[in-house]
Parts: C-alpha cells; sequence; structure tokens
C-alpha cells in the first residue's frame, strides 16, 4: 500500500518542519531534550529554531525477542521502567526472556550514557518547559519512558513533539505530557520509517557531533560549507559540489561510475549520511558534458584516475578542506579509479570504499602500489563481481575487508541496502581517518 502521509527527506527536515509548529512552545525557560540517536538530528533542528539548549535522555526499547523490532516496553535513565503489558502477553513473552532483554538493554543503556555525555551532569530541568523530541512515535513506549525522567527531574511543563505518529498517539499519551505535537499522524501508520526518504541510522559519531554543536564545542566555521565548485584537472574545469560540516573529521572524494555524475542519487544518499556522521564530501564529475557520450572515456581508468588524483590533490590547499584528512569513495569503474589515485598519491590517502565496483580494473601492478585501509562493499546479488573483487582484493597488499551485503544487487536498490553501504562505508572511514592536524 503507497505511503499517504508526509514523507520527510531525511530526520534534518523533520526537525525543521516539526520546530515550524512549535513556535509558541519556545521561552526563555525551554530546553529541548531528544531521545538518541535518532531523535537528535531532529531535536538539533528544534533546539536551534526555539534558540534553545540541547541535552538527551537515554531510552533502550525493549524488544520481543524473537522480534526485536516489536517493543514491549523500553527502559530509562534513572531507573525508569515503561511495559507494554498487552504486547507482553500476547507475545508470549516470559519473565526469564524479559529479564534478559532488559539486562542486555541496561548494558547498552550505561555505554551510550557514558558515550554521549561522558562527565557531563543532565541539564538542570527544574521549573523548566521541557520539549522532548524523537523521530516519530510507534508503540510510544520509548517516548513515555523519556517524559516520566524529565518530569521526575523537575520539568514544570513538558511538551512531547514528533514529526509523525499514528492517529491515537495522543490517547497512549496524552497522561504523560501537558502538550503533544505532531506534524501529521498519517492512516495507515506500519512503521516511522516509511514517511521518510532517507531513513539511515544514526550513528553515534553523529549524535555526539550535533550535541558538541549545540553546546558552542564545534571550531570557528560552526556555519560548515555546502555549495557548487569548479576544480581545474588537466586542462579541463570539472564541476562538483563540496559539503564540509562544521568540525569536519576528515573530507571523502566520491569517484563515480561509468555514466554518473555528482547527481547520483545513490552517492548523494551516502555523501549525505557521511555528512551527518561529520565528514566533508565532494561529489563531483570526472568528464566534461562534452566528454560524457564518449563511451571509451567512460571507461579510460587512467584518464578517470589522472583526473581523481588532480582533483584530491588540491584539496589540502582550499581553505575548507586544508588539514583534513583524505578518503576516497568509489563506485564501479570509479572504484578503480579510487584505488589508482590511492596508489598515486600515497600516505595522504588514508582510507578507500568501493561501492558495487570494479577494482580488477586498476590492474595488479596499481593495486600492489595501495597502501590505504581499503573496503570493498559488493551485493549478495552480484555474483560476476563478489568474483572480481575477490581477485581483486588478493592483489592488494593493505589492510581490506571484502563485505557481501544480503539481499542486495549491483545498484543497492533493494530497501534497506544502500542504507547499509552508507553505515559501513561511514564506520571504515571514522576508524581510519585521523583526527585533523594528526601526522
Amino acid at each position: 500500500m503507497p505511503v499517504t502521509g508526509t514523507r520527510f527527506t531525511d530526520r534534518t527536515d523533520a526537525g525543521r518542519r516539526l520546530a515550524a509548529r512549535l513556535g509558541p512552545s519556545g521561552g526563555a525557560d525551554t530546553v529541548v531534550v531528544a531521545l538518541p540517536r535518532g531523535g537528535v538530528p531532529v531535536a538539533a533542528e528544534v533546539a536551534r529554531a526555539l534558540g534553545a539548549p540541547l541535552d538527551i535522555c537515554v531510552i533502550r526499547k525493549l524488544g520481543v525477542p524473537y522480534q526485536p523490532e516489536l517493543g514491549m516496553g523500553a527502559i530509562g535513565e534513572d531507573g525508569v521502567r515503561v511495559l507494554n503489558e498487552q504486547v507482553i502477553r500476547l507475545a508470549g513473552v516470559t519473565d526469564d526472556q524479559l529479564a534478559a532483554v532488559e539486562r542486555r538493554e541496561r548494558t547498552e543503556l550505561e555505554r551510550r550514557a557514558r558515550r554521549y555525555r561522558g562527565d557531563r551532569p543532565p541539564a538542570d530541568l527544574r521549573g523548566r518547559t521541557v520539549v522532548v523530541v524523537d523521530d516519530g512515535i510507534a508503540t510510544g513506549s520509548t517516548a513515555k519512558a523519556a517524559c516520566r525522567i524529565v518530569r521526575a527531574r523537575g520539568a514544570a511543563r513538558v511538551v512531547l513533539a514528533v514529526p509523525v505518529a499514528p492517529r491515537d498517539w495522543t490517547d497512549r499519551l496524552a497522561e504523560v505530557a501537558d502538550e503533544l505535537v505532531c506534524v501529521d499522524t498519517p492512516s495507515p501508520f506500519y512503521a516511522i520509517g516509511e514517511f521518510y526518504r532517507d531513513f539511515s541510522q544514526t550513528g553515534d559519531e553523529e549524535v555526539l557531533r550535533l550535541l558538541a554543536e549545540a553546546r558552542g564545542d564545534g571550531p570557528a566555521e560552526a556555519a560548515g560549507v555546502d555549495g557548487e565548485v569548479e576544480l581545474p584537472a588537466a586542462g579541463v574545469r570539472l564541476a562538483g559540489r563540496l559539503t564540509v560540516p562544521a568540525g569536519a573529521r576528515g573530507v571523502v572524494v566520491f569517484a563515480h561510475g561509468s555514466g554518473s555524475g555528482r547527481h547520483s542519487p545513490r552517492n548523494r544518499h551516502v555523501a549525505r549520511h557521511l555528512n551527518r556522521a561529520g565528514l566533508g564530501t565532494l561529489l563531483f564529475d570526472l568528464l566534461t558534458e562534452a566528454e560524457e557520450p564518449d563511451r571509451r572515456k567512460v571507461f579510460d581508468v587512467g584518464l578517470l584516475g589522472s583526473r581523481l588524483t588532480a582533483v584530491a590533490g588540491q584539496l589540502g590547499g582550499l581553505p575548507q578542506t586544508r588539514g583534513l584528512p583524505l578518503g576516497l569513495f568509489g563506485a564501479s569503474t570509479g572504484a578503480a579509479a579510487a584505488l589508482r589515485t590511492a596508489a598515486d598519491l600515497g600516505p595522504a590517502v588514508r582510507a578507500v570504499v568501493s561501492r558495487g565496483g570494479r577494482p580488477d580494473l586498476a590492474g595488479p601492478q596499481v593495486l600492489g602500489r595501495v597502501d590505504a585501509p581499503t573496503l570493498l562493499l559488493v551485493g549478495a546479488l552480484d555474483p560476476v563481481v563478489i568474483d572480481l573483487n575477490r581477485q581483486a582484493r588478493a592483489g592488494l597488499r593493505c589492510a581490506s575487508e571484502l563485505v557481501v551485503v544480503g539481499h542486495a544487487s549491483h545498484l543497492f536498490e533493494e530497501p534497506g541496502t544502500l542504507d547499509r553501504v552508507a553505515e559501513l562505508a561511514g564506520d571504515w572511514f571514522l576508524r581510519h581517518l585521523p583526527p585533523a592536524g594528526s601526522p
């Protein structure tokens, strides 16, 4: 059944729309409290619009053991525990099973609270209006737990605000909040993610970055950079889009595959995930408009690699990217170009990721010169390319991994598969790109 409710581009878009609904809720004594992780990007936009401080309330859903996405309750900080007795009864969950799930989630809750907050105490909520924000309501257990926590911490008024929820959400949650605000309550409602075009997982790095920005701990260039650029390469000028979030950990240059360019929806999807994780991205066209119809140039790995090398080599001189460690992301034939650039630039390239790539086209001599840790991502439904990636990996002398993404074809068009690519790529770059300024 097609989705009939509001479709948000991503959590940032949802936060902006939610903030527009919350104008009257703001005030000098307002604090915005987010439910990590997905609620933080939404809440960051709300806090920015209201001019209010941003804090978190760590909650963990208690999922049915054999169906974890179905919530049977939630636990939160300060020992708060909310159970959905109806779900527990209908799912046949025993006391021992419930206890086992709760022990596991309590351990994760404590880890995340330490990770996100460090040694900083929670915001002082006594006598204040607290706007509790998440990316949507499903069963309502986590939102209910969060509202109880902020109330116990002294909130004078609790506003629960979400972009999307089922139509009966007010019946479920009116008892724990003084005001309920929602952009849309569509019907039918099956899952929060169906109302987002991009519902990729929010990572810890993104949560930490947004919290730091809200505290004012980010660098002076807090606004970041996002715009079109033109870069010279071997006598031609190549168009691209450079996005560098505030406090970026590094910059990733995308090498697109045959017949693709900076407007590729798949690479833009991955780039948005990397931006939210605190990484800059440069998506640019390896060929000019006049060259694109020439199929020989589309598959000329030497040409593509030389242009990628020329462009990547300029980033250290740009004020927006100076000092940022460099990563490369290649798709299809662009993977071979990325590996060629990694071989040519040596230690300047700190990590490479290939999506559905043809690293074999780089050739054995180039593969043997690559030093940067390399991640090869291939769809499970793409057996020929899996074999070619295995052969290419055998020629690499650097640290490398080959990950086969389940239920994915060559273009990763199946639901959730491109999100998985984005998560794996983000984790790889964050693992291997050192902090800016490191030797």
